[in-house]
């Protein structure tokens, strides 16, 4: 479910095509429309035909008309590009809008600690700074971003996410993360303010989509910079036409015929039909429509530059757990070691699992009590936790007469190299059953007390359904996908194998992350990962893309350079493809507005030359009325081309799983070919059209 702000982003919404076509004009201004260098060329030679048009007026030249009709459709040109522009930024001004209605002033519990005890007094939001502590109870709206460091409540998050299902929000772990402007529905939680007023995550979003504080992305400054190049070119060309023109028709009267001086109007349409007006009126449009489909899609971009990197990235990073698989493992059965009961086994298993709260350690003591082995500890019970560096968890429980029981259950080398550091060993009969778990795709889990070894735990993982052809499709593309999982290699091979994913990353530690994603990078390749917790913050920090989830810690969304409101691990590759899009959209456009220079060249050359060459005559192929009507339909179609190509530039190309090779041959069919043909139609059109209605 898409958030509450998608209602805005109808494509062309009429709310938003007022304020567009006000913006248009008012970014007339020279200061903004220096920015866009091509299109400022436009700016400046509307400005001077407008004064050639007036000049002619007051001098009684009968060319006056055809001299204002160029001058409108130039400043029209302009102003097409502005409105692409302008439309593209109301589309993600109207969601910035949409989330600070999401922003209310709210009054906090703030812990205060007088002389006589600790109190909670009431605080507005904006009154608080990091690392305060409030107390937020049922009903209340979180104030400001912030860890959870005590209590167990459900969340309403769907203010931002769209969701609405209620999440769990608790302390300590990777769910302890909490986002001001949600609100508690049960129970009470003690937050520690992670953010100043003006920094919460609600604040970001806001600045993140706001379209007109984009900067521009490196290929973005790149294709301006040939931009440039192509209108510089053309530039001297047009120039040198004048002198070359005086000379043709003074060479031409010499031998007696009659020739007309090439006008500063003509050479003025010339330009802006040469130079790559199409793309230079977009271009903007292209990048701001990219991360506003970002925004679509659930996604926080920080900036457009991450969501490039999305569609050149070649490497892909995917966690398992809830990405690859649905994620849910749960025990399915016990294996004991010789000379151990299954009674035995399960009751360990289970108490070890007794202050697990994961699904894994909930699907343990289940399964236990449906066997009927489940017994309560007695003594003094120190919860273990599980750590990425340790790969295990259990308890220890220190009885009334002294005795300590050390419990654990964890991966199968981690739970070796503790045992035999403990001075047990690993039975045969174990490490069997363990292999023929990992062999079925399973995880084995090894339980041990002390350094006795009692068994296995299997805990059953199901691969979802599509995944292998989704792979398929970014093997095509040229993408490597490379699977991490904590499990060990004969696990995690059974999952790859079964997934259809290049390569995996079994036991993976945060270390490895790392190391592995420098690898790929030190080969030239740019990687992309999604996180799921603060251990994934440092390969997060490395990856080209790192998308964090909503429900993260603080650290892994600082961390990462997006942010999934949704939490969907799979996301990375609608992500991929959302900025695969935006790339296949500029350089589909690109090519369409290069191509489409050719057909204006045979409209243009022929009307301003054929009075001293009649022999140009012969380019003509459209058979256009008159010079004039040849020049004016080419600035006309220069100028509605862009219009028609604005939903193209806010929608996007349609995304096609298809390799490099494929994607630029169809390409070249598509936008190369057509940018030929269609102009020649439609400057025809055009100029049927000015001639029936006697406009030149």
């Amino acid at each position: 479910m898409g958030m509450t702000t998608s209602k805005s982003l109808v494509l062309l919404d009429p709310a938003l095509l007022k304020p567009a076509l006000s913006a248009a004009f008012t970014k007339l201004s020279p200061r903004v429309q220096w920015r866009n260098p091509v299109m400022f060329v436009v700016y400046i030679g509307s400005i001077l035909t407008t004064l050639f048009g007036v000049l002619a007026l007051q001098s009684g030249d009968g060319t006056a008309s055809f001299v204002l009709n160029v001058a409108v459709w130039l400043w029209f040109t302009v102003l097409f590009a502005n409105f692409a522009e302008a439309l593209a930024e109301g589309r993600a001004q109207a969601q910035a809008a949409s989330l600070r209605g999401l922003k209310k002033s709210t009054v906090a519990k703030k812990l205060s600690k007088p002389k006589h005890g600790s109190t909670w007094l009431p605080e507005e939001a904006e009154n608080l700074r990091k690392g305060d502590v409030v107390l937020v109870e049922t009903g209340d709206l979180i104030p400001l971003d912030g860890e959870v460091i005590e209590g167990v409540a459900s969340v309403d998050e769907s203010a931002i996410t769209g969701e609405s299902a209620p999440v769990v929000r608790e302390s300590g772990g990777d769910f302890a993360s909490v986002t001001g402007g949600t609100r508690v529905l049960s129970d009470w939680l003690v937050v520690r303010i992670a953010v100043n007023p003006g920094e919460s995550f609600l604040d970001r979003m806001i600045s993140m989509v706001e379209g007109a504080k984009r900067q521009k992305t490196p290929n973005e400054i790149a294709l301006t910079i040939l931009l440039v190049a192509l209108t510089i070119v053309f530039l001297v060309v047009t120039v040198t036409l004048l002198p070359f023109s005086m000379f043709s028709v003074q060479a031409a009267e010499s031998l007696g015929n009659t020739g007309t001086v090439v006008s500063m109007t003509a050479l003025i349409a010339l330009l802006v039909c040469l130079i790559p007006t199409t793309i230079g009126g977009l271009l903007s449009a292209v990048g701001v429509a990219g991360m506003s489909r970002m925004m679509q899609a659930n996604v926080i971009a920080t900036s457009g530059r991450a969501v490039e990197a999305a569609g050149d990235v070649d490497v892909l990073l995917l966690d398992k757990t809830g990405t690859i698989t649905h994620g849910n493992r749960q025990a399915s059965a016990f294996f004991p070691a010789p000379g151990v009961s299954d009674t035995q086994l399960a009751t360990c298993a289970a108490q070890a699992s007794q202050a697990d709260e994961t699904p894994e350690g909930r699907s343990i003591v289940t399964l236990a009590q449906r066997l009927g082995a489940l017994q309560q500890l007695v003594g003094n019970v120190i919860e273990v936790p599980f750590t990425a560096q340790t790969r295990m968890s259990g308890v220890d429980v220190h009885s009334a007469d002294g005795c300590v029981r050390v419990l654990r259950k964890g991966a199968v080398d981690a739970m070796r190299k503790y045992v035999q550091a403990q001075n047990g060993r690993m039975p045969t009969e174990v490490a069997r059953h363990a292999d023929d778990v990992a062999r079925r795709g399973s995880t084995p889990l090894v339980v041990a007390e002390g350094n006795t070894v009692l068994g296995v735990v299997e805990l059953k993982d199901i691969v979802k359904s599509g995944i292998k052809e989704r792979f398929g499709e970014l093997r095509r593309m040229g993408i490597k996908t490379v699977m991490i999982t904590g499990d060990n290699r004969l696990t995690a091979s059974a999952i790859a194998a079964e997934a259809g994913v290049d390569d995996f990353l079994a036991e993976a530690t945060p270390e490895q992350k790392l190391a592995l994603i420098r690898q790929y990078q030190s080969e030239g390749r740019l990687v992309a990962m999604t996180g799921d917790g603060t251990n994934d913050a440092p390969a997060l920090a490395q990856a080209d893309v790192a998308v964090a989830m909503n429900s993260d810690t603080q650290a892994a969304k600082e961390a990462g350079n997006m942010v999934d409101l949704d939490s969907n691990p799979t996301k990375l590759l609608e992500i991929v493809e959302t900025g695969k899009a935006l790339l296949m959209t500029r350089g589909s456009l690109t090519t369409f507005s290069i191509a489409n220079d050719v057909a204006k060249y045979f409209a243009i050359i022929p009307a301003i030359f054929v009075s001293t060459y009649p022999q140009l005559a012969a380019l003509n192929v459209m058979r256009l009325g008159s010079p004039s009507s040849a020049i004016l339909s080419a600035v006309i179609f220069n100028a509605l081309v862009i219009m028609f190509l604005v939903p193209l530039a806010l929608k996007g190309v349609r995304y096609r799983p298809v390799g490099a090779a494929a994607l630029l041959r169809r390409n070249l069919l598509v936008y190369g070919l057509g940018g030929l043909i269609v102009p020649f139609i439609g400057i025809k059109i055009i100029d049927v059209i000015l001639v029936a209605l006697h406009l030149v």
